[in-house]
């Protein structure tokens, strides 16, 4: 089987970390974002992924210049114009040729979904498109899917306020598609699947949905990219990993964190609840918490990063400055 990986965003969300970096290219405990969706596909009979690019393709294509990935095939389709979700799905699977039933998955998403099953469901359904479901306490930030007792759509619901929402039941941003879905998009322009294809689909009655029941997290915020994270240095993601790369140079204190590749935490300085990103400097009596630090960037000594901050790529915190809750750069 063949996946469609939409991962042609700008990630506005997780400014200033993407500005120069597509966000499924930055680490999750070390290992690249894309490795994990990937290797995910693979273990459930993905042989190609078909990589949806738009924004900075080249950082794709120079990680992964032989066209595999975590064991699994890369096809490159790099979008001329943002097509949105519907198109870039379009664009991309007939860049590849698909011919057959296929899945989508979104990028940002880390989740230890069972893809078989999904896909069993849909077969067994007569689907011509199934979305997997998970539960959300506050469901107005995402597509609301309620169902009937049989797994069938009844109503595609794009960000409800939470009191009007039907169910805590959202769009978990893993497909299985019949390549007739393919035609229902209008092709050379700008379509929504959430707020178009699925709608459309809902009223011929051929859009299922189940419920994976399982870990899930839309990595694609500071928050929650720092969730990812540390839910599997501390094991509530199946074993815990082991966070401080085998490069980095640690004096200070790390507890609960990752420090990255080639990142140093000097003497006396203390790490809590963050993510250190590669190349990245904690200086003597600094202090950093609940918050990520950025490739190459420097947190000079004495100074104190907390309250989910945000510290972009080489940005340097001077010596006994205070940044709470703050990006650096903003916007």
């Amino acid at each position: 089987m063949k996946a469609v990986v939409l991962v042609g965003g700008f990630g506005t969300r997780l400014r200033p970390l993407t500005l120069s970096t597509p966000k499924q290219m930055l680490p999750v405990v070390n290992r690249l974002m894309i490795e994990r969706v990937v290797e995910h596909l693979g273990a459930h009979g993905v042989t190609t992924a078909i990589l949806s690019l738009g924004y900075r393709p080249s950082a794709f294509v120079d990680a992964y210049p032989d066209g595999r990935c975590a064991g699994v095939d890369l096809h490159y389709a790099v979008e001329p114009e943002p097509l949105d979700t519907a198109g870039a799905i379009r664009f991309a699977a007939l860049d590849e040729g698909v011919r057959e039933r296929f899945l989508v998955v979104n990028g940002d998403v880390l989740t230890d979904l069972d893809i078989s099953a999904l896909v069993a469901f849909h077969e067994a359904k007569g689907a011509e498109g199934t979305i997997s479901l998970t539960r959300v306490e506050d469901p107005s930030a995402y597509g609301v899917v309620p169902t009937d007792d049989d797994g069938r759509v009844e109503a595609f619901i794009e960000k409800p306020p939470r009191d009007e929402a039907p169910t805590d039941l959202i769009n978990a941003g893993t497909y299985v598609l019949e390549p007739s879905v393919l035609d229902r998009i209008a092709p050379g322009r700008p379509v929504n699947v959430e707020r178009v294809v699925f709608p459309a689909m809902v009223e011929d009655g051929s859009l299922f949905a189940l419920d994976g029941q399982t870990y899930w997290i839309d990595a694609g915020t500071p928050a929650s990219y720092l969730a990812a994270n540390l839910d599997l240095v501390l094991g509530r993601r199946g074993t815990a990993e082991d966070g401080v790369h085998p490069t980095a140079a640690v004096a200070g204190t790390v507890y609960e964190s990752v420090v990255g590749y080639g990142a140093t935490v000097a003497g006396g300085a203390t790490v809590t609840r963050s993510v250190i990103l590669p190349g990245a400097a904690i200086a003597a009596r600094a202090i950093v918490r609940d918050s990520v630090v950025g490739p190459r960037a420097v947190v000079g000594p004495g100074a104190v990063v907390e309250s989910g901050s945000v510290i972009g790529d080489d940005v340097v915190v001077e010596p006994g400055q205070y940044v709470s809750g703050r990006k650096i750069p903003e916007g």
